[in-house]
């Protein structure tokens, strides 16, 4: 493979908004903004040289042998030589009752071939792309966002499902109106993008209105549940700036079920002593906690990424804890870091308790 862009590549992210409620005016942003609906799946770097296809994820992880069926539309319907930014998603329902699937979606990264071609079956996936990178021997990534679209919908315009190229809109009523309606087929939200903007891989460029604050964040450990069977909580970290992995928080409020199924599914991060054991970490303990209680905890191989629902942060740590939303197996670790969180725009209390 030998392209103007090759993998690995960090795609271009986007920060949340404050106003979680309306999406940002056009002339917030030097040169104005396109609207694109936010789509809830695997982000994607489509790599296409020929017959080779390569899918770059977020992270150093390739996607590619986990849509094989994906692989084969992309090779047919791309362009000879190109480099295509977009996202992977599955589509279940009727007709009429259609949304996209996160769980099924999460099911394809499965290590074995036989599991994977049964999911690439009955579990097809589709990409949806928004922006073009590299056509033929062509860099695209220096031109503004707006030049980079028009050549996408020129070299895209004729393909078909699978493979779609994202609506878009520069009216900030119609964007408002899809961030909520969209939601019922399963989208996530709405992001903006500056149309003079160069593609700045792995930089936080683009605005993003999502329908909750979350998170992705780095499982650390566990506590025991107080029963003395399945997982109490989870122990949660985010990187900071100089890649130093730090504690933010915990999630917990499992059903018994969940305490069971989660314990059983980390035992492969445990950390363990010589003999086997699962290593035993002290733990800080709560002031307002019985003094006998254990704060001890599991600690884990920091590999497994969660995404987590959260209200606010208090310094560098969540405010309360944190509910788990669902595991994010196409998210690298390193990537989880501080910069992605939503943080309030400052207030002055003395302004709230006076009403000035």
């Amino acid at each position: 493979m030998q392209l103007p862009v090759m993998p690995p590549l960090a795609p271009m992210l986007a920060k949340s908004v404050k106003d979680v409620t309306t999406v940002p005016a056009p002339g917030s942003v030097d040169g104005g903004l396109l609207y694109e609906p936010k789509w809830d799946g695997f982000r994607c770097v489509v790599f296409k040289d020929g017959d080779e296809v390569e899918l770059g994820s977020r992270g150093s992880k390739l996607l590619t042998r986990y849509f094989p069926e994906l692989v084969e539309q992309l090779r047919a319907q791309l362009p000879l030589r190109c480099v295509v930014d977009g996202e992977v998603v599955v589509r279940r329902g009727e007709a009429g009752a259609e949304r996209l699937d996160w769980e099924a979606l999460a099911q394809r990264i499965h290590p074995a071939a036989s599991r994977v071609k049964t999911l690439s079956e009955t579990t097809p996936a589709s990409f949806v792309a928004f922006d073009l990178l590299a056509l033929g021997d062509d860099d695209l990534t220096s031109r503004p966002f707006a030049e980079r679209r028009e050549a996408l919908e020129a070299a895209l315009g004729g393909v078909a499902a699978p493979v779609h190229l994202t609506r878009t809109t520069t009216d900030p009523v119609l964007a408002q109106e899809w961030l909520q309606t969209f939601e019922g087929a399963g989208l996530d939200g709405v992001v903006a993008k500056p149309l003079a903007a160069v593609y700045q891989p792995g930089r936080r460029v683009m605005l993003k209105v999502k329908h909750a604050r979350t998170a992705d964040v780095v499982v650390v450990g566990y506590r025991v549940h107080k029963s003395g069977r399945g997982v109490g909580s989870l122990l949660l970290g985010l990187h900071d700036d100089e890649g130093q992995l730090r504690q933010v928080g915990g999630a917990s409020a499992f059903t018994d079920a969940a305490r069971l199924e989660i314990e059983e599914a980390l035992q492969p991060l445990v950390l363990r002593d010589d003999d086997g054991a699962p290593r035993r970490q002290a733990g800080e303990k709560n002031r307002f906690a019985a003094a006998d209680k254990d704060a001890s905890w599991v600690p884990l191989q920091p590999d497994l990424v969660a995404e987590v629902r959260y209200d606010q942060l208090e310094g560098d740590r969540f405010r309360h804890t944190v509910q788990l939303a669902r595991w994010r197996p196409d998210r690298e670790p390193a990537s989880c870091r501080f910069d992605q969180l939503d943080v309030p725009a400052d207030y002055d209390l003395a302004d709230v308790l006076t009403g000035g």
